[in-house]
């Protein structure tokens, strides 16, 4: 019961719309990832909570190092194929895709973050990174949110 409506109360908050990234052995790894937000100006840090099954949390922590990119409001089909549990999320993304910092970069986002992994906290199913911003780079758009389940963009922006 609680778990229903702690999910129900939760589609209530607003959140950036993430692609977290991860190379291992040449492979690229993404996910999805809402639970996201910049943690501390100076020294520059993040927070990202991924869930313990998740296959990038396992490059993360082998490699030390992802990246994360921040999605603009046309890029929810992008958000979608990424959530879900499909054998090659960048090729079913139908989106071209380079590599920046030797990782993962989504062509189009407005913002992207390389960062190296800092510290590992333990939550629940899920495991809280606090990663250490090393290049930042921004594009203007408009950001892509997630909230009641629904992609969207905040009305602000959607002038």
């Amino acid at each position: 019961m609680i778990e229903q409506d702690f999910r129900d109360a939760m589609a209530g908050v607003c959140a950036p719309v993430t692609i977290v990234t991860a190379t291992q052995h040449g492979t690229p790894y993404g996910a999805t990832v809402s639970a996201f937000t910049s943690l501390s100006l100076r020294p520059a840090m993040v927070s990202v909570a991924l869930d313990r099954s998740s296959d990038v949390l396992a490059r993360i922590l082998a490699t030390g190092r992802f990246g994360v990119n921040v999605l603009g409001h046309d890029q929810d089909e992008q958000a979608r194929t990424f959530a879900r549990r499909v054998p090659d999320r960048f090729a079913a993304s139908g989106t071209p895709w380079g590599y920046d910092h030797g990782l993962p970069r989504l062509t189009g986002a407005p913002g992207w973050l390389v960062c190296e992994l800092g510290s590992v906290v333990e939550g629940g199913d899920h495991l809280l990174l606090l990663g250490d911003v090393a290049h930042v780079r921004t594009a203007e758009a408009a950001p892509l949110v997630y909230g009641r389940r629904t992609f969207g963009t905040h009305s602000a922006f959607a002038r």
